[in-house]
């Protein structure tokens, strides 16, 4: 099996870009949320036994599970109804966010040190697209604003696409120049 990686330069207009940096500061909300939750409950959990400070210590319920990426994944749908802005992005773009941060924090887990950290403004430089409907690219054209639910804008491609696109993941930098990666898998 060989993963082929491929790199186009998009050029998206104006309201493309501005729909992707909202993208980007949609994302960067919900990791930061999720990471917070999961400060939260970490810091409810250091108190001393004989003596916790009422002042200084997080409260909160002795039952309450850990924030999973299992259960921040569930919450979404919720959260979705609770903050229109979610809805935005792709739900998939927003889950890949959330599965970032899980990965972070196994990492952090697995070596001892690198607690993920909150992402400031900018910092979020990539959406990722795990799969499409249908391949976006055909021909020379990236079909699209870059998500399934947008079909009608096109974005020219700087070289040819193969043949045989897979389903994939897109990310789309936020820098001067934009950029569209894809993985595809041949056996």
């Amino acid at each position: 099996m060989i993963t082929l990686n491929y790199r186009y330069r998009i050029y998206p207009d104006a309201t493309q870009q501005d729909t992707l940096f909202e993208w980007m500061e949609t994302c960067r909300n919900a990791y930061n949320y999720a990471l917070r939750e999961i400060k939260d409950w970490c810091n409810s959990r250091k108190c001393m036994i004989d003596r916790c400070s009422l002042e200084r210590e997080y409260i909160l319920p002795a039952d309450l599970k850990f924030p999973s990426e299992v259960n921040q994944l569930n919450a979404l749908p919720d959260a979705k109804r609770e903050f229109p802005r979610l809805g935005e992005p792709p739900s998939q773009v927003l889950q890949q966010t959330i599965k970032q941060l899980h990965r972070a924090w196994e990492n952090f887990q697995s070596r001892g040190f690198g607690f993920p950290r909150f992402k400031k403004y900018g910092q979020v430089k990539s959406l990722l697209f795990p799969q499409f409907k249908e391949s976006p690219v055909t021909g020379a054209c990236f079909r699209g604003e870059y998500s399934p639910r947008h079909s009608s804008e096109h974005c020219a491609a700087t070289y040819p696409s193969p043949q045989n696109w897979g389903n994939s993941s897109q990310p789309a930098s936020p820098n001067s120049r934009w950029f569209c990666g894809q993985a595809s898998t041949h056996h």
